[in-house]
């Protein structure tokens, strides 16, 4: 089963030997080629062009941090170890749980996890095997698929997400960051495409950044080989943080409103809505990336500080 594993450097036996795991350039490609399929020991070796006692020594190693499983099937010669992915993601948080005062619980969601949505073509979404549904049909966003999805793109409308509240209960909420790797659309990239992208949480106005670009001309660095270069190839990671003096867009106060004025305790959800304004300026569009297109290998994050 594919799953999480949330690290901070109290864990300092894991960290340590997940880091002796991925320091080997071998062994990531062994990742890298199980995450496309399931492998023996004889079949990694073969496309590697390793011998198969190192291919078995490094297979040990990863299976050691927890990055992958083996199991035994009956094989033409007794059994043979068939290597597998068994996660997903690794977070690590740079800090421990020594740290006093304020505590952060952060939410990852996947881009595909929307809940509402109003989009218009261009629109589209995919996942790291292709595309998902039908390129500019909005009624593809509804297809269960999209769960799967680690690109969306729209250019005209929102998508919405809902993120758990539930580790307010009987705390103060300090501050809250919501950043996502994001950026104009067009049918292919264009560096000449502004828009005006607006984040609104709990439906109150967060600030609208304007992107100057579709981002292309250069491979965004984790697209799967299947996406085409021609396409939007990556976003800017941009960050809006609610705190006690105000609303911000990265470093810049963008609003008066503090962060008692969004309600975060008000419903069973903290409600965030990506897409422009029916009378913005520039209506651009919105690609959104997922920890799988894109520079930054991470999905919409929510960090919620309380205390």
């Amino acid at each position: 089963m594919i799953k999480t594993i949330k690290m901070n450097l109290d864990d300092e036996k894991h960290l340590s030997v997940l880091s002796k795991a991925l320091s080997s350039e071998v062994r990531i490609r062994i990742l890298k080629k199980l995450r496309e399929k399931e492998m023996n020991i004889n079949e990694i070796a073969e496309e590697l062009s390793i011998p198969a006692s190192s291919a078995a020594v490094h297979v040990k190693v990863l299976e050691e941090a927890g990055l992958i499983r083996t199991r035994l099937l009956p094989g033409v010669r007794g059994s043979m170890k068939v290597c597998y992915i068994c996660l997903d993601h690794i977070y690590i948080e740079i800090s421990t749980d020594s740290l006093k005062g304020t505590k952060d619980e952060i939410i990852r969601m996947p881009v595909g996890s929307f809940v509402d949505f109003k989009v218009a073509p261009t629109c589209g979404l995919a996942g790291l095997k292709g595309p998902i549904g039908i390129e500019d049909e909005p009624a593809s966003f509804y297809a269960p698929e999209r769960m799967d999805a680690k690109l969306l793109w729209f250019r005209e409308g929102f998508v919405e997400y809902r993120f758990p509240n539930y580790c307010l209960t009987g705390k103060q909420e300090k501050q809250l960051e919501f950043s996502a790797e994001l950026c104009s659309e067009d049918h292919e990239y264009n560096l000449d495409c502004p828009s005006d992208i607006t984040v609104w949480i709990n439906g109150i106005d967060a600030g609208t950044y304007f992107c100057p670009s579709d981002f292309g001309g250069q491979r965004g660095r984790l697209n799967p080989e299947w996406w085409p270069d021609k396409n939007t190839q990556f976003g800017v990671l941009k960050r809006w943080c609610l705190n006690e003096k105000g609303t911000f867009l990265d470093d810049k106060k963008v609003s008066n409103l503090t962060i008692k004025e969004y309600h975060l305790k008000e419903n069973d959800y903290i409600s965030v809505r990506i897409g422009m304004k029916e009378d913005a300026k520039h209506i651009g569009g919105v690609n959104l990336f997922g920890d799988g297109f894109g520079n930054v290998p991470q999905e919409l994050v929510m960090r919620i500080s309380m205390e």
